[in-house]
């Protein structure tokens, strides 16, 4: 098996005749039923150009499948998207347009078993995020624009709001896929407490304070793969890792970071590959009893700490990947990154 989404991309449909393209496209996408809040077009055909199902850790330990044994609800109020998220059945719930969250700044806490996908481009979440508490397992959030809970008189620290747009405390098997977030008061995103077997891929994260968070345990246990992510925009926290047992970044393009990098804390085991740093003030660094290897990365006008030193696990031993060149990573995630047309179509 290969972990790299790469190989579904255009570059390679483009070597396949149009014709066998669509047949095995159409072979690949799964099925799904119709309960929807508001009725998906009958007889819509499903292109799937991009996997199903994460790679990375998320992948590990039985995988990652959200709402698939449930049913396919399409929702365009908050409202609906409430009822789906927070309920104990497995749901497949499609966002088709911009939702407004209210109170503004709420976390919606999504329950197990639920998959959140974008429409096309069309899924936005506005004025609030995601939440999802301990226990809380097997979640797909993807495909979504989620924006704008930055609040005026919480400059310059944005710490009197906790308005993230995902977070996660002690919640296991999650997949965070082709998001882009943004303008958020707090957090991007942050992976809390013991969150593990996460997989975050393919999203595009910028104009934050905040970046990524992860930690805020004394436990070293938690498993993550942090790959193909455009982070541009940002100040601190790119990511921030703490007390991580075995963290995977690889093909991330880091873009105009005023804070810091990805920095390797507590007791963290970090490895960083075939990364793209650009205008990053500390690139990457570790505290004295974290370990962090890097290799394959290329930095351009950085500044500050380019720390590494200990001895890394190899993610080899956990699962199948494909590293992209990292002087191929700005223009691929221009390109490829946050939400695709072809995803939850």
């Amino acid at each position: 098996m290969t972990t790299r989404a790469a190989k579904h991309r255009w570059s390679f449909l483009t070597v396949l005749p149009v014709a066998l393209c669509g047949l095995l496209l159409g072979l690949a996408a799964p099925p799904g039923s119709a309960t929807d809040a508001v009725p998906s077009p009958a007889g819509a055909a499903t292109v799937q150009a991009w996997p199903a199902t994460p790679d990375g850790f998320a992948s590990t330990d039985g995988g990652t499948t959200g709402g698939a044994k449930g049913d396919t609800v399409t929702v365009t109020t908050y409202e609906q998207l409430k009822q789906y998220a927070t309920a104990a059945e497995p749901y497949v719930i499609k966002v088709a347009g911009e939702i407004k969250v209210a109170p503004f700044g709420t976390e919606l806490r999504v329950a197990s078993n639920k998959t959140i996908v974008g429409v096309g481009t069309k899924g936005h979440i506005v004025n609030g995020g995601f939440f999802l508490k301990a226990g809380v397992s097997n979640v797909i959030i993807r495909n979504l624009t989620i924006r704008d809970t930055r609040m005026a008189d919480d400059d310059p620290g944005d710490d009197s709001y906790d308005y993230d747009g995902i977070q996660m405390d002690t919640a296991n098997h999650i997949w965070i896929d082709h998001n882009k977030i943004q303008r958020m008061n707090d957090g991007l995103i942050d992976s809390r407490k013991d969150t593990t077997n996460l997989t975050v891929s393919w999203n595009i994260l910028s104009e934050g304070n905040k970046t990524f968070g992860i930690g805020w345990t004394d436990n070293v246990t938690a498993k993550m793969t942090i790959h193909h992510n455009w982070i541009s925009g940002t100040n601190s926290r790119n990511p921030s890792i703490d007390n991580v047992a075995n963290a995977h970044m690889y093909n991330n393009y880091l873009q105009n970071v005023a804070g810091y990098g990805s920095w390797s804390r507590g007791a963290s085991d970090t490895v960083i590959e075939n990364s793209y740093f650009e205008n990053v003030k500390d690139p990457y660094y570790r505290d004295p009893d974290a370990s962090l290897v890097e290799r394959g990365n290329i930095l351009v006008g950085c500044r500050g700490k380019q720390q590494t030193g200990g001895t890394a696990f190899d993610p080899g031993d956990f699962y199948d990947y494909t590293l992209d060149a990292a002087k191929d990573v700005p223009a691929l995630l221009k390109e490829d990154a946050g939400p695709q047309a072809d995803i939850g179509a």
